[in-house]
């Protein structure tokens, strides 16, 4: 048997276990959620809202605060200027996390302990991994809560309510009961600064992009009301929620993942996060644009498949923009990524990228793409904690933001192409679907050729390599049954 003849054997084998142990976890998703009353999320009817729970509700404000040098500081600046209370949830926060790098620098834990000084001031972290399988571990968050408790008036707590496994990955802080900031940013250095500015300058630590968002109005306090339910879980201290008077006139709702049997504020769970984005997808006529740190949902990939292998127009396109190399699961959305370059039988209407930091046109590096965003036919848009994985989908607690109002998709499909294809937000204003032939293909093939021939990138943007790599395809359906409990 020959080399080429033993790796397509190898390649079909692995395609269909990995094909039908990616339908036995989609099967096990639909059981689960059955039985707890949610099987309706996996078809959801017309429309792109999600079902209420929080219902969508009109007169917020909503900002797009793109990568750390725009978000961090303006987070600082909500925080000395709170009034009453602050709540802070997150994956993992590092104490001496500097939010401001130019003038004083404003630390995290000092910025906290002067508020305490005057207000109650929450902080609500995951109680980390029981076994050293992955960080930050129950020990470094308990030093972690040493830390900021000594000496201050802050309260701390650590949820350990999680599914094996898994964890409390939302990124939320809310001011004032007015001001919410719901995002993918960490206020954190583990393991790499987050205070990284849109123009990803080469440095010596890692490049990172993210975006987080400013909501106020209404949905603030439904923000507020899912950190309540978890507080209370924790702590059994019930703390009062307002909704706020009306701050702006854009519709949104508060869509979340909650796995079932820990909280007793939502013990059959919630997983609206699914459905609006299976929503979306599927309203979906001209395009659909990702960002996103994974890729490997049964239930996403099936339905962009669908897209592509029965386009709603001619001219439907398809642009994901992930991680190089992802911190886990590479192999698995390099795998799903596959699936969807095989429906795009003419390599049309698919296009998988990931952008690099540069040095003078000589030395790059990847940038890390950790935002979680989701547009689609400058109509839907989405933002923030969750992946696009069995994790955020299915078992940790996350939280996105969801608005459908065309002027502000496009505005953030414009901010977020301006920076990966470096153009002046002016020369963006034409049909999406036109800039991504005209520019998002040729400048992404130009640079992944350049990369494969060891020259030089001119640009930031770069075809993701590997993109048709089937072999693998059995290890994302493995992780998801291993991790889906």
């Amino acid at each position: 048997m020959t080399a080429y003849t033993w790796q397509n054997t190898v390649s079909r084998v692995d395609r269909t276990l990995g094909d039908g142990l990616e339908r036995q976890v989609a099967a096990h998703h639909r059981r689960r959620l059955r039985k707890l009353g949610w099987e309706q999320v996996f078809s959801p009817g017309p429309g792109l809202w999600a079902e209420a729970d929080p219902p969508p509700r009109p007169g917020n404000s909503l900002e797009l605060l793109v990568d750390g040098e725009t978000a961090l500081p303006r987070i600082a600046e909500a925080l000395t200027a709170a009034r009453s209370q602050v709540s802070i949830a997150g994956w993992a926060i590092s104490p001496d996390f500097a939010l401001t790098r130019s003038g004083p620098r404003l630390v995290l834990r000092d910025v906290l302990a002067d508020l305490a000084e005057r207000m109650p001031v929450r902080v609500l972290l995951w109680a980390g991994a029981p076994l050293p399988v992955f960080r930050p571990w129950r020990l470094k968050v308990r030093a972690v809560r040493r830390r900021l408790t000594d000496g201050t008036k802050i309260q701390v707590a650590l949820d350990s309510h999680e599914r094996p496994m898994h964890t409390h990955h939302e990124k939320l802080i809310v001011v004032d009961g007015e001001v919410a900031f719901v995002g993918g940013i960490d206020l954190t250095d583990d393991p790499v600064d987050r205070f990284d500015g849109s123009d990803h300058v080469y440095r010596r630590v890692n490049g990172w992009h993210d975006v987080a968002s400013e909501l106020r109005g209404p949905a603030v306090g439904d923000v507020a009301a899912h950190l309540a339910v978890r507080w209370r879980e924790v702590t059994g201290e019930a703390l009062d929620v307002t909704w706020p008077d009306v701050a702006g006139d854009v519709e949104t709702q508060i869509v979340s993942t909650i796995p079932e049997h820990h909280y007793a504020g939502a013990w059959n769970g919630r997983f609206r996060i699914l459905e609006a984005y299976l929503r979306a997808i599927r309203e979906a006529r001209r395009f659909i644009y990702l960002e996103n740190q994974f890729l490997w949902s049964p239930e996403i990939v099936a339905a962009l498949r669908d897209k592509l292998l029965h386009p709603p127009s001619p001219d439907f396109r398809l642009v994901v923009l992930l991680p190089s190399k992802a911190n886990s699961g590479e192999d698995d959305t390099q795998g799903q990524l596959g699936v969807l370059a095989a429906a795009d039988e003419h390599s049309e209407h698919f296009l998988a990228c990931t952008i690099h930091a540069r040095s003078a046109g000589v030395t790059s590096a990847p940038v890390y793409v950790h935002a979680k965003v989701g547009i689609v036919d400058d109509e839907w848009l989405t933002l923030g904690s969750a992946n696009l994985n069995d994790h955020s989908l299915f078992n940790d607690t996350e939280v996105n933001v969801v608005a459908c109002d065309a002027a502000l998709a496009r505005a953030a499909r414009i901010r977020l192409w301006s920076e990966h294809l470096e153009a002046p937000p002016e020369d963006l204003q034409g049909d999406p679907v036109e800039i991504i032939d005209s520019r998002w293909k040729p400048i992404a093939a130009e640079q992944q050729a350049r990369r494969e021939a060891g020259e030089a990138m001119t640009h930031r943007l770069a075809r993701l390599p590997h993109v048709s790599k089937r072999l693998r395809r059995l290890l994302g359906p493995l992780d998801g049954l291993v991790m889906d409990g």
